[in-house]
């Protein structure tokens, strides 16, 4: 049975649940019953879709009734926009189970207000709502409403009768806003947010040459929410929020080994990877990055397990040219349904866009495998925070799946030692390979190293391979040699060769140190 809100002030804060993917997490089990929840934003950063998605899930999903009170948009159009998202509004209008009612400037509509007289604006709400017997409440946009009055203090003095009257209602509110600037005044009038009890800030931030849209609690008020901005992206299903903060890894850690694809570099890992983890391989361009992404798929498809490669620096073409020269046959993979290939240029999206279309294959096409390459392109253009928050993300979302993921990182160093330690990337990761170029003799070779490996042990030598038609041939590490990762390798001399051969000969003899 339902309780009154007298009845519910007793209880504490009772939390209504959204169903937007990711709000219900950062708010701690969804908006406080009975509230009002001002969303503010500037224009295009999904108020409007959040507004009227708060309405749709609670019908479609809870059988709560819902008002959608419009001022800007007539009902036609939203109508019309919400098929975008295959929302049948019309359906739930003919239904009983939503009602628009009209307040926009075309007088053509469900329902017309008349003049912007707030008296008769809440008479015709509150007459809808019990008509309809109406749980969830979105009114787009207050900002329209207000645009008429100069008095700053009438403003709010209109706002808090309207918001006290669908509190007396006992209904769940969210109030859209405009608001000038990203970082700025909550909202327009700079009223708003004082007589609401909850404030959503909505963000859509133009970095480098991305947009970076991102949502925060500012407040809500009496009851406990998560902190700072969290990214989010529009899909078709609505807003998809990503709460970083709120994920828990709850799968147990497998003891189970998979194939890398090189036998050498399985030994050099102690048995090969661990199924649910994530191996970062990092090194300078044409150190062999994509050469060991490839044969990771391709050992995987061979077992009959799926695999997806996000590509974000080769197209497609080259990705298969260069798996060939290899002997890599990555169409026959494609071929068979095991290997699905996804060739994206990272500037075409944010960051939080990426991950929405990561975590939407993965959960369609269900792989055993999935390789990122590479992470250091989806890098470009923006800062280390928002880097850090799409690779946590990942990362968490991968193991969450109890997948055995791949990441590629291209180091800007073309010899030498390297940072494997920006935006905190390994940290987050359990197996690091180190690949780069060393100079011995005055020719070129390559180097791999297992750097690290959580909760195994592993060979961590530093050892010479070389690329051929059949993938990486990994040799003894560099003999005679010492300092290889400094980018400046010297050679150790005769006499302290003899020294560590004599200590050696020592430790193996009986009664030896």
């Amino acid at each position: 049975m339902t309780k009154s809100p007298m009845e519910q002030s007793f209880l504490g804060v009772q939390k209504l649940r959204t169903l937007i993917e990711g709000l219900d997490d950062i708010t701690h089990g969804g908006l406080p019953m009975g509230r009002s929840t001002l969303v503010s934003g500037t224009s295009g950063t999904g108020k409007t879709l959040l507004s009227l998605q708060f309405l749709y899930n609670g019908i479609v999903s809870l059988n709560e009734p819902g008002i959608f009170v419009t001022f800007e948009e007539s009902p036609r159009d939203i109508i019309k926009n919400a098929h975008s998202f295959n929302w049948d509004l019309q359906k739930l209008i003919d239904e009983g189970k939503l009602f628009i009612l009209d307040a926009s400037p075309d007088p053509e509509g469900q329902e017309v207000v008349g003049d912007f007289d707030l008296t008769a604006l809440i008479e015709r709400i509150q007459y809808a709502i019990l008509k309809y017997k109406a749980k969830r409440i979105s009114i787009d946009s207050i900002t329209a409403v207000f645009q008429q009055y100069e008095s700053l203090g009438l403003v709010r003095r209109e706002i808090f009768r309207l918001v006290a009257r669908l509190k007396s209602l006992g209904v769940t509110t969210v109030m859209t806003t405009e608001r000038e600037l990203e970082y700025g005044p909550v909202a327009r009038f700079g009223v708003e947010e004082f007589v609401s009890d909850n404030v959503i800030i909505m963000r859509n931030v133009l970095e480098g040459e991305r947009r970076h849209r991102t949502t925060e609690i500012l407040k809500l008020r009496g009851t406990t929410h998560m902190k700072g901005e969290f990214p989010f992206t529009m899909t078709d299903k609505g807003i998809n929020i990503f709460p970083l903060g709120a994920m828990r890894l709850t799968q147990k850690s497998s003891n189970t080994r998979v194939s890398s694809g090189i036998r050498t570099l399985d030994e050099m890992c102690g048995g090969g990877y661990f199924r649910d983890s994530i191996i970062l391989i990092t090194g300078a361009t044409g150190t062999g990055k994509t050469l060991m992404v490839s044969k990771f798929l391709e050992t995987g498809c061979e077992a009959g397990e799926r695999a997806v490669l996000f590509a974000y620096e080769e197209s497609r073409q080259q990705l298969t040219r260069n798996a060939s020269s290899w002997g890599t046959d990555f169409d026959r993979w494609e071929s068979s349904g095991l290997l699905k290939i996804i060739c994206v240029y990272p500037e075409s999206s944010g960051l939080e866009d990426h991950l929405q279309v990561i975590k939407s294959e993965i959960a369609t096409f269900k792989p055993s495998r999935v390789a990122i390459d590479s992470l250091s392109a989806l890098a470009r253009g923006v800062s280390n925070n928002n880097f850090r928050q799409f690779v946590i993300g990942l990362t968490g979302y991968v193991k969450q799946e109890e997948i055995t993921g791949l990441f590629t990182n291209t180091t800007d160093q073309f010899m030498g030692s390297h940072s494997i330690t920006e935006s905190h990337i390994s940290t987050i990761t359990d197996t690091i390979i180190l690949l780069q170029y060393v100079e011995i003799r005055g020719q070129m070779s390559r180097a791999v190293n297992v750097f690290k490996m959580r909760g195994s042990r592993h060979d961590n030598r530093i050892r010479e391979y070389v690329i051929t038609d059949q993938g990486a041939q990994i040799k003894d590490s560099f003999q005679g040699f010492e300092r290889i990762l400094s980018g400046s390798p010297t050679r150790i001399s005769v006499d302290e060769k003899q020294e560590l051969s004599r200590i050696i000969r020592g430790v193996s003899e009986p009664g030896g140190i």
